[in-house]
């Protein structure tokens, strides 16, 4: 109530309730509202915001306009958290800029808060700031607890930071995602459709996934005779029906949130890994284009799609492929060699396709650090990168992604990559530069980053130049409308191909199915891309902090690393301890990627800090 008071104040909105004019009487007696020419407004002593807390900085965020925040130290938010209404007093600045320190909570949105005990002192986890009260002394350091931020009482002891085990609630908390962790709802899932469905049981296709996956979103089979290709997506759609329970649930996760202990799926595992899934040797429901390639011009001459069942002849790990298309047949049963067959022939075909694709689109040398854990400690880290296997499924749903967008009505459900903006592009330059490697501006975008990259080759510094594109670039998102996918050189891309993970791809189906877009794809599209977003920050947090309890109990050790942050003394592990970030405290303007050995000095589990010296 009172944040639509204080804006109708400000906009000279005087249809005011019976309960807002009572607010506003109070406000008069403190002089907080004062009455000008029969107009109530804000004293311009005061301000009143809503408290956004960042990792380093505090944001009284204007009501009405951005423009008009106002930065303020940590030490003056006076007991006020993240998400509160707040009355703060403007104060006296000699260097001009707005300054003001909060005097009161006037509307308090969180009831509980997460920290820790150090100092016998309540420390706030996510923003690390000291609350002194008398109840911190009930307990021992290191204690993570649940507080209510008002009384300061104990609602959870979550345990000890000395116990690994906590991490995972540590990042669900602070991301606002805990209720995964509930149980998941009791579904009935039948394969009952009365309709009469495309029967591909007999066509022998096959899944290709990473060894441990549960949750097998797609499928392939390609008649090299005839050069069709047919992939086959689990058909979740008709599992879960749109406004269901079930629907509201994975509307509000958006995404499958993959940690390197479990999987949290979108779905209940009755459905991401029976029903849907597409196991080896069942009968499954399935979407399925049909697509006509056309290899002297490498694109789709014809692409069907309809609704089908088909059996998975062979659930593949990508390793067992690779070496396949390596030519290490390894022990093979008549099945496997049919599949094979023909996924080497295919492997041929979309080698030629991928290159054609390149001619547009980039090539970035990414390799994801997939972490091993044993009892929530680290055990070691396996390099994941793109092989022929990775490949070959890429450009197969690549296929299947761009056909499902050309089927899509003018509003529909895209994934959008936009080109980078002029200022991101001259300082990637300018950054490449630096490292020693001559480039210069072209005549447009693609072009600049082409000849980066080609300069970049003959220097032997293709994966530090790589990493410098990738963060020029813009965050890729969903939208109603098609602006086109800028990285991967395609006019028109959606996502089709996991919609047991991805409620993008679900809504795709939906739409494709009835040819009817939902009423609020806008709101649809801007929530799953915040997700999405927040899902990949939520990892990293508990992945840094996976690596900065390694580093606690490896004080001493030396490592090797390279600078990846010249602003801020930054460099991240490249070898053992793969991607564990640090912060230099000798650091000396060295170059950005400059390699050098380090010592760790200290680490702290909660801010996952980890500080080491330059040997």
């Amino acid at each position: 109530m009172l944040k639509e008071l204080f804006k109708k104040i400000q906009t000279n909105n005087n249809n005011y309730t019976d309960e807002e004019l009572g607010a506003i009487k109070r406000f008069l007696k403190d002089e907080i509202i004062i009455i000008n020419n029969d107009n109530y407004e804000l004293n311009s002593k005061y301000k009143i915001a809503t408290v956004k807390i960042g990792k380093n900085l505090v944001i009284l965020e204007d009501l009405l306009s951005e423009l008009k925040n106002i930065k303020i130290e940590f030490e003056d938010l006076n007991g006020a958290y993240d998400g509160d209404l707040v009355l703060a007093k403007r104060v006296f600045n000699p260097r001009s800029k707005t300054k003001a320190k909060i005097i009161k909570v006037l509307d308090g949105k969180k009831a509980e808060i997460l920290v820790y005990i150090k100092d016998k002192a309540f420390f706030t986890v996510k923003e690390n700031i000291r609350i002194e009260n008398k109840n911190a002394l009930k307990y021992e350091d290191g204690d993570v607890l649940i507080i209510d931020n008002k009384s300061f009482e104990l609602i959870k002891n979550v345990g000890n930071i000395k116990d690994p085990k906590i991490d995972e609630f540590i990042s669900l908390y602070l991301y606002e995602e805990t209720y995964r962790l509930e149980k998941h709802l009791d579904i009935v899932a039948n394969m009952d459709d009365t309709k009469q469905r495309v029967d591909l049981r007999e066509l022998p296709f096959c899944t290709i996934d990473p060894n441990s996956a549960k949750d097998h979103d797609d499928a392939i089979y390609f008649d090299k005779k005839e050069n069709i290709l047919y992939v086959a997506i689990a058909d979740v759609s008709y599992f879960v029906k749109e406004g269901s329970q079930l629907d509201l649930l994975a509307f509000k996760k958006s995404t499958s949130i993959y940690l390197p202990t479990k999987v949290l799926p979108m779905l209940p595992p009755i459905l991401s890994e029976e029903m849907c899934s597409l196991k080896e040797g069942v009968d499954r429901y399935s979407y399925v284009f049909k697509m006509h390639l056309d290899l002297e011009n490498f694109s789709v001459k014809k692409a069907e799609l309809f609704e089908a069942i088909i059996n998975s002849h062979k659930n593949f790990s990508y390793g067992r492929i690779d070496r396949v298309i390596d030519g290490h047949l390894d022990q093979y049963s008549k099945l496997e060699k049919e599949i094979f067959d023909y996924l080497i022939p295919l492997y041929e075909i979309t080698k030629k396709f991928r290159k054609n694709r390149l001619i547009k689109g980039y090539d970035f040398r990414t390799s994801e650090n997939r972490l091993k854990l044993k009892h929530g400690k680290l055990e070691s880290i396996e390099v994941e990168t793109s092989t022929a296997s990775h490949q070959l499924v890429e450009e197969c749903m690549l296929l299947a992604n761009i056909e499902a967008s050309k089927k899509v009505n003018k509003v529909g459900i895209y994934r959008i990559h936009e080109e980078p903006p002029f200022k991101a592009i001259s300082k990637l330059v300018d950054d490449v530069n630096i490292l020693g490697v001559n480039v210069k501006l072209q005549s447009d975008v693609h072009d600049t980053i082409t000849h980066i990259q080609e300069k970049a080759k003959i220097s032997m510094m293709g994966a530090e130049i790589d990493e410098l594109i990738i963060q020029a670039q813009t965050q890729a998102k969903y939208s109603s409308k098609n602006l086109g996918h800028f990285g991967l050189g395609f006019s028109s891309y959606s996502h089709f191909t996991s919609p047991i993970r991805r409620y993008s791809d679900l809504v795709l189906h939906r739409i494709l199915k009835t040819k009817q877009t939902p009423n609020n794809i806008d709101d649809i599209c801007e929530h799953i891309s915040l997700n999405e977003r927040k899902v990949d920050q939520l990892v990293w947090d508990f992945e840094d902090r996976v690596y900065a309890r390694w580093a606690a109990s490896h004080v001493e050790e030396e490592i090797k690393v390279k600078v990846v942050d010249t602003q801020k003394a930054k460099a991240v592990c490249y070898e053992k301890i793969v991607g564990m970030k640090v912060v230099l405290e000798n650091y000396k303007g060295q170059k950005l990627f400059s390699k050098m050995r380090v010592k760790i000095k200290s680490a702290d589990i909660i801010t996952k800090v980890i500080v080491a010296t330059i040997i």
